[in-house]
Formats: C-alpha cells, structure tokens, sequence
C-alpha cells in the first residue's frame, strides 16, 4: 500500500501550482521539458517513478489517510497511487457541496463579472493548450493511462483546446442570454434566464480522461454551479493536472472540488452532499442507479450499442472500409460512440468490403497503440462473448476472436485482437438472440449483418429495439434512402452520408443521446445550457397602479 508524506508532497505541489504566468507561456525555464502548472513528466512516469494524485476541497490539495494503487496498462507495475477515503473522510466534501447556495456562485443577476471571469480563463487555457509542449504533455499523459495511439491521444487535447477557444472572451455571458416579453400593462414585463442549480456533481469514464470531463466542467462554471468531479480514478491524474494550469489561467481554487474515492464512498458523498443535479457519464447499470439514488436529478450520457447502415448506393469503397475500421477498432473500441453493428446492403457484397475490413484491422499493433489493453472488460470475458455469439444459426468469424500475442498487459485488463463476427438478420431479431448480440462489448468487437432492399424494416425494427441511442451513421448519398432511414430512427447524434461515420465527435456539434429526458448532451451552448442550467422566469410588475383603480369586488 501506498504511503503518503503528506507535509513533503503538498508543499512541492503548492509551489509548482503556481509558478508561471498564463499570459505568457504555460512552461517554465527550468528545462525544455518542465512545465509550470504540472507535477510530473508524463514520459517518465513509470513503476520506477512512481507519481501521486490528490483531492481537492475548499481550495486545499489533499490526501487521505489510504491510497490505491493504479497499475500501469501495459505491464502491470504500480505507478501511481490515488486517494482512497474513509466514509469519516468524506465530510469536507459534503460541507464544499452545502456550502453552495441554489443561486449558484453567479447568476444573471448576482456576481456577473464572473462570467467575464471565465471568459478570460478560457482564453488563457485555450492559448496555453495551443503551445506544443503543453498538448505534447497532455497527450503523452493519456496515452500512459488510457493507451491509444498518439494521434488518437492529441486529437483529444486539439477537441479541448478549440472548445475553449469557442467559449473565450464574451462566450460565456452570451450563453446565460436572457430574454423579455410585454407585459398586459404599463410597468409590467416578463424575462427569462438561464439559471444555475448550484451545488452539482460531474461522474465522468477513464475512455476520454481529459476531453469529456473538462467540457462538462468548464459549462458546469460557465453557468454559475459550483461542481464536484469524479474522474475514473485509473485516469484521473490528467484532470488533475488539468485543473492546476485551469487554477493558473486564473480559475479560483475554490470553484471546483475534485474527488477520487471508490463507489461506495461516491455513492454515499452523493446521497449526504445532496448535488442539485448530476452529470453521468459511463455504464448503462450505473447510470440507472444513480437515476433511482438521486430522486432523477440527473442527466446522463450512458452506453451506446451504436448502429452503421451501408445503403444501397455503393461508391467510396475504400473511404467507407476505413472510416468503419476507424469506428470500430480506434481506441481499441473504448468509445460510447463505437461501431457496435454494421448492417451492410446486399449491393456491397461485390465490393470485397470484409477483405478490406480484415486487411485494415490487421495493421493495428500493440507498438503504436492502435490496438491496445482494453480497461473494462477481461479477455476472458470477450472470449466467451465470442464463443456464445457464435454458436448462433449461421454465424460465423469473419476475422480476430484471438487475445493479443507477445504483451505484458495485466490479466485484470483485457487484450484481444480486432473482432468482427457475421450474425444473419434474421436470427439477430429473434427473442434469444437479441439481447446477446446487443450487448455492448466495450472493445475492439462488432457484428456484421446483410439486408436485402426488402429487408429494411427489418433493420430497422433492430434499430427501434435497441435501447441506447446515442450515435448511430447511414453511409449513403440516396436521399430517398436517407429521409426514409433518419425519418424511422432517434439516435441523438447521428451521422448522413458517405461519408458517415459513428464516432470522432469534435467540438462543433451536439454530441449525446436522444429518446431520453435525461440525456445529456456536451460541446455546444445548446449542450451547456440544457445540461447545467435551468429556466426561471421573472415577472416584473412595477407599476404605476391607475390613478382611477378602485377595490373590485370579492372574488
């Protein structure tokens, strides 16, 4: 067990939080590779170099009185060790939380040069993340706790540093706009605001250790809120050291307390904190726990079994091939927008698309990381997946179902080769095989299907059934085709065209779930606004009252 010299490490984290200056660079010159805001270097963290995470509450960094140790992905070792609190340590966290009135820290009508505030450090975070070494440092970190592929890791970092350029300058105040109606006499008049909810809870996966928290965050603050984060504790090192160059760009210690703990000990600081509401983003099971603990103060961005139809109109064939290896097997499929079945037209059958999709899986390597150790489900259990889907009628491996060869990934992480099995559709749709083959493998997994053009409503019909709707794609330029398949489906964030595809969200668009009042969206202002914040109306009714009003009767 991990042991903490509590006076010896705060004191070397407090100095080098606030060393630098975002105004100018985000690194310092005591090396070339040494930042100001961070506590470590992300290419050396190791089993030999062992590093730490604290919590943060009412603007302290803090231990606790036990640690977990995290081990590495690809070998095993210990390397870094994360607060473990008792339930007894849990209680600054709740008093943070109580702290925090329903009003929030700002509103439209109280403490508005906030939301200049955060203007301001989003520019600054914005500029600092545009600096190689800063993203360089980002993106080798992410790499070293969820491993994918450095392409895969800086496109995270680019995603976050062009959602704060969006939200920089007068942003942030635009999104609490207000609005006003005519009143039915003189004096009076109606507005609406965007409101915050005050005390608010953010639970976010180990899959996008920087991207997903930190835009939900920064809207949580954007709005007025006052948050708690729990990042997945195996990844949560790259907020951490997110939130001390945010506390450099000029964001009050206070604002944002960030937790690592067990679920147990989550569950009950959330149950005693009482949040105003809860971001969640993660597993379907858990999702619905929260729903029913919280009294359904919640929003939620669960799993997804998503959904790729080719139509009819074959064209772009290598294009298409790629951009599904990508939605499939990028990241090892640790997405929520991952290709989970691909419905293929029988028009695709003389396009050699299974060879293609075969020799583009086959490129991924454990060396580059575009296949990797997979965080959430064993090897084991993948295998059996396999096993059971292909003891349905008619299907059949098209490539993969083997664990990788020659690795030291530890056996509590998963390590398989890029999967993909044929099922019929016909047999998909029956009663005892729905179920399995829907089931989302949060892994390098798929299942391939044909349809014929009559068989449609048969896709379609699997579509409706499925019960996440979070991204889905239909890869075709027949806009027949297209209104028919939008105009019958719901998935939240769905992608048209040949060029489609399932996963890649940017910052540009919404991306979350639809057919759920709970969703919960991230990105846009259209995403911040319906996440963390809520409508008020007042009604203004000043007078004059008439010169010539008398007491009516009684009524």
């Amino acid at each position: 067990m991990h042991r903490f010299v509590g006076t010896r490490v705060l004191s070397r984290h407090a100095k080098r939080v606030f060393t630098g200056d975002c105004k100018g660079h985000a690194f310092s010159n005591r090396d070339s590779h040494s930042l100001a805001f961070c506590t470590l270097d992300a290419e050396e963290v190791s089993g030999s170099r062992s590093t730490e995470v604290l919590n943060l509450v009412q603007g302290e960094w803090r231990g606790t009185s036990r640690w977990t140790d995290i081990v590495d992905p690809l070998n095993g070792q210990k390397f870094i060790a994360v607060p473990d609190p008792s339930a007894d340590e849990i209680k600054p966290f709740v008093e943070s939380l109580h702290s925090c009135p329903k009003s929030g820290l700002h509103n439209p009508l109280k403490n508005p040069e906030r939301y200049v505030m955060y203007g301001d450090v989003s520019a600054r975070a914005a500029a600092a993340l545009k600096q190689p070494e800063v993203s360089h440092f980002f993106a080798k970190l992410i790499q070293r706790v969820s491993p994918k592929s450095f392409a895969q890791a800086l496109g995270e970092v680019n995603v976050t540093q062009t959602f704060l350029e969006n939200f920089s300058g007068d942003q942030v105040r635009f999104l609490a706009r207000s609005f006003a109606v005519p009143g039915n006499h003189h004096g009076q008049q109606s507005s609406g605001f965007r409101w915050p909810y005050g005390p608010v809870a953010i639970i976010t996966p180990f899959n996008f250790p920087l991207e997903i928290p930190l835009l939900q965050l920064m809207g949580a603050l954007y709005m007025g809120n006052k948050p708690l984060l729990k990042v997945d504790s195996k990844v949560s090192i790259v907020m951490e050291q997110m939130l001390r160059l945010l506390h450099q760009c000029g964001m009050p210690l206070g604002d944002v307390d960030f937790v690592n703990c067990d679920g147990s000990i989550m569950n009950r600081l959330l149950l005693e904190g009482d949040p105003r509401m809860t971001l969640f983003t993660g597993s379907s099971r858990v999702a619905e726990k929260l729903a029913v603990d919280l009294k359904g103060r919640v929003k939620l961005e669960d799993a997804g079994f998503d959904w790729k139809i080719l139509g009819p109109d074959v064209q772009e064939v290598d294009y298409v091939a790629w951009v599904c290896d990508q939605d499939a097997y990028a990241c090892s499929g640790q997405k929520c927008s991952a290709q989970s079945i691909l419905f293929v037209h029988e028009n695709w059958n003389s396009a050699n698309l299974v060879p293609k999709l075969k020799a583009l899986a086959e490129r991924r390597k454990l060396e580059d990381l575009t296949v990797g150790p997979v965080l959430t489900v064993t090897t084991e259990h993948m295998l059996a997946h396999v096993k059971r889907i292909l003891e349905i009628p008619g299907a059949k491996l098209l490539f993969g179902g083997e664990p990788l060869e020659n690795h030291s990934i530890p056996e509590i992480y998963g390590a398989m080769k890029p999967t993909a099995i044929f099922v019929p559709l016909d047999e998909i749709l029956k009663d005892t095989n729905f179920d399995v083959v829907t089931t989302e493998i949060f892994g390098p997994f798929q299942i391939l299907t044909n349809y014929s053009k009559n068989q449609l409503h048969m896709v379609l019909d699997a579509c409706e059934r499925m019960h996440a709707h979070l991204t889905a794609a239909v890869v075709s330029n027949d806009i027949t085709f297209l209104q028919d398949v939008l105009g019958r489906s719901v998935n939240g964030t769905t992608y048209a065209g040949i060029r489609a595809r399932t996963t890649g969200a940017p910052q540009n668009h919404w991306f979350g779930p639809a057919g759920d009042p709970r969703g919960a969206g991230i990105g846009t202002p259209e995403a911040i606004k319906l996440v963390w914040s809520c409508h008020r109306e007042i009604i203004y009714d000043v007078g004059p009252v008439p010169d010539e009003w008398t007491l009516p009767a009684c009524t």
